[in-house]
C-alpha cells in the first residue's frame, strides 16, 4: 500500500483494509516523514514533561514561538511612542501603527473562516459578542419571536439566548425551541432532525443559533445545508464556532450565513482568554447613508461604540448633526447625534480593541497563513482517522470483558472536526485522567464520564496518536481492575475543587 492510499483509507477507518501485520508505530512515522506540515510543528513552544507533564498534547491552544516576539514588539513601541504608537510607523515592529492593527487582524482572520475580509472584526469575547450580534439579528415581534438552539448548546451561549428573551420580555418557556436527539443512544442530532424541527417553528421563529461543531461529541453541523434551509423559511441563522474556527474549512461567504462569533484561544492558539472575532455576511453590513433622507436608519441596527464609526471622523470627538426640528425657535434647535458605521462587520465593534491582545492572535495567524485551512483540514482527518482506527482495534475489556469504552464522535470525516470523544464505562474517569496525565498526555474530561481527545493538525504528530493510543487504552485497564496511581490527585479532575473546574471551561 502506497502512501496516498494510506492517507485515503485514514480518512474513512472504518473501511480500513489494513495489513494487522504492519508494525503501526513505523506505519505512523513514515506518514509523519511525508506530512506537508511538519515543520509547521516547530512554530509552537511544546511544554517538556518536567514542566506540564504533557509531551503529547491533544487539545489546542500551545504558545506560537512568535506570540513573545509580536508582543515584546508592540510593548516596545509603546514605550518609546506612547500614543503617537496609533498614528506613526513602527520600523521595529512587523505591525502597523495600533489604529490599524485591528484590519491586519481581520484580513488574516478572514482566510481561516472563508470570509471577505470586510466580513471580520476581531474584537470582544465570545458570549459577549454573541450578546452584541443578538441586539442585532433577534428582533422578536408579534409573529416571530422564538430562538431555536441545540438542547445541550453549551452554557454560555444557552444562558445568553435566555437572557436576550427575557430582555424583550419573553418567555424562555415557549420562546426557546430545543433541538434534542431522537434517540437517548446517540447524543448527535441529525441535519434532517435538524431541519424538522426548522419547518415546525418557521413561521414563529426570529432567529436559529447552532455551534458549528458541537462541543460535547464533537459532531460537524452541515453549516452550509442548515444555512440554506433556514433561508428557505425565511429565518435568520447565525453559528457560533467556538470548536470550528481553525479546525474545520469553513466557507462562512459562500454559505451565505448571516452571522458567526467564536473564541480564538483554542485551535488558533492566541492564548486563555484571548480575545474573539465575529463575521457578519457583506449584505448585513452594507451602509447607505441616503437612506436617511428617506427616514430609514441606513444600515442594519446594532448596539454602537466609537470604534464601529467612520474610521475619518473617529478622532474628532464630534456628533455630527443630521437632524433639525425647525419648527422650534432657532435658538432652540434640537440635535440628533449620527452614527456612520464603518462598512462591513468592523462596524460592530463597540470599543477600541487591546492592540496587547491583537498582537498575540495575529502571531498565531501568521502560522495559519504560511499554509492553508483546506490542507490544516486534509491532516486533521487524517490525524483523526488515524486515532480512530487505533481506539477501535485496540479496544479494551475489564475483567468482566465488559468494553471500557465507545466513541460518541460520528465516524465520518464530513460529519467531525478533529475532535473524538471518548464515553468511557461508567467509574472509570477519575482514574483514566490520572493515569494520563501520570504519563504526559493532556486531554478534556466532560463529566460524568466522556473524553475529549483533539490531535492538532498544526503540532501534534502522528507517532504521537499511536503512543496515545497506547497509553489510553492501558490507563482504561488499570481503572478498571482498581488499579490507580500513587494516590495524588489528577490536576484535571482534583484541579478545581476549590474553584471552576476545568470540565465547565469551555
Amino acid at each position: 500500500m502506497d502512501h496516498s492510499q494510506s492517507l485515503d483509507l485514514l480518512g474513512n477507518p472504518s473501511n480500513s483494509k489494513w495489513d494487522r501485520r504492519a508494525n503501526p508505530k513505523q506505519f505512523a512515522e513514515s506518514l509523519d516523514a511525508e506530512d506537508p506540515l511538519r515543520n509547521l510543528r516547530s512554530e509552537f513552544i511544546i511544554p517538556s514533561k518536567d514542566e506540564l507533564k504533557s509531551e503529547r498534547l491533544f487539545g489546542q491552544g500551545l504558545q506560537p514561538r512568535r506570540t513573545s516576539d509580536r508582543i515584546s514588539a508592540h510593548l516596545k513601541a509603546w514605550s518609546s511612542k506612547g500614543v503617537y504608537g496609533h498614528f506613526k510607523s513602527h520600523k521595529d515592529s512587523p505591525l502597523p501603527p495600533f489604529l490599524n492593527v485591528d484590519e491586519v487582524a481581520a484580513e488574516k482572520m478572514s482566510k481561516i473562516v472563508g470570509a471577505l475580509p470586510s466580513e471580520v472584526a476581531v474584537m470582544g469575547t465570545l458570549t459577549a459578542n454573541l450578546h452584541l450580534l443578538m441586539a442585532s439579528f433577534y428582533r422578536p415581534t408579534k409573529e416571530r419571536w422564538k430562538i431555536i438552539l441545540e438542547g445541550k448548546a453549551f452554557p454560555s451561549d444557552h444562558y445568553a439566548v435566555e437572557s436576550q428573551i427575557r430582555h424583550h420580555n419573553l418567555n424562555p418557556a415557549d420562546s426557546m425551541i430545543l433541538i434534542e436527539p431522537t434517540s437517548l443512544d446517540d447524543a448527535t442530532i441529525s441535519t434532517e432532525r435538524i431541519c424538522s424541527v426548522i419547518d415546525e417553528h418557521a413561521s414563529t421563529t426570529a432567529l436559529i443559533l447552532l455551534p458549528g461543531i458541537q462541543y460535547y461529541t464533537g459532531q460537524y453541523f452541515d453549516m452550509a445545508k442548515i444555512t440554506a434551509h433556514a433561508h428557505e423559511r425565511e429565518v435568520l441563522i447565525g453559528w457560533d464556532l467556538a470548536h470550528a474556527a481553525g479546525n474545520v474549512d469553513v466557507k462562512l461567504h459562500d454559505w451565505n450565513v448571516d452571522f458567526a462569533a467564536w473564541c480564538n484561544y483554542k485551535y488558533v492558539n492566541s492564548g486563555p482568554g484571548a480575545i474573539g472575532a465575529i463575521f457578519v455576511h457583506e449584505r448585513h453590513g452594507k451602509v447607505d447613508m441616503d437612506k436617511k433622507d428617506q427616514g430609514e436608519l441606513g444600515y442594519t441596527p446594532r448596539l454602537s461604540g466609537w470604534w464601529g464609526g467612520d474610521k475619518s471622523t473617529r478622532f474628532r470627538m464630534e456628533n455630527s448633526t443630521l437632524f433639525v426640528l425647525r419648527s422650534l425657535p432657532a435658538d432652540h434647535l434640537t440635535v440628533f447625534p449620527a452614527f456612520v458605521p464603518i462598512p462591513g462587520a468592523a462596524g460592530f465593534q463597540v470599543s477600541n480593541p487591546s492592540a496587547l491582545d491583537l498582537s498575540a492572535v495575529i502571531a498565531s495567524l501568521e502560522i495559519f497563513n504560511m499554509t492553508s485551512m483546506s490542507a490544516i483540514r486534509q491532516k486533521s482527518v487524517h490525524l483523526t482517522g488515524w486515532l480512530e482506527y487505533l481506539l477501535q482495534t485496540k479496544q479494551s475489556s475489564g475483567p468482566d470483558q465488559e468494553v471500557l469504552y465507545n466513541i460518541i464522535t460520528p465516524s465520518k470525516p464530513e460529519e467531525r472536526g478533529g475532535q473524538l470523544s471518548v464515553r468511557l464505562r461508567a467509574g472509570l474517569l477519575d482514574t483514566v485522567m490520572k493515569e494520563l496525565e501520570e504519563n504526559g498526555v493532556v486531554v478534556d474530561e466532560r463529566k460524568p464520564d466522556v473524553v475529549r481527545v483533539a490531535p492538532a493538525p498544526l503540532y501534534n504528530t502522528f507517532v504521537e496518536v499511536w503512543e496515545f493510543a497506547q497509553i489510553f487504552c492501558k490507563a482504561c485497564e488499570v481503572a478498571a481492575h482498581g488499579k490507580g496511581t500513587d494516590g495524588r490527585g489528577s490536576l484535571m479532575v482534583e484541579g478545581g475543587r476549590d474553584r471552576p473546574a476545568w470540565s465547565e471551561i469551555k
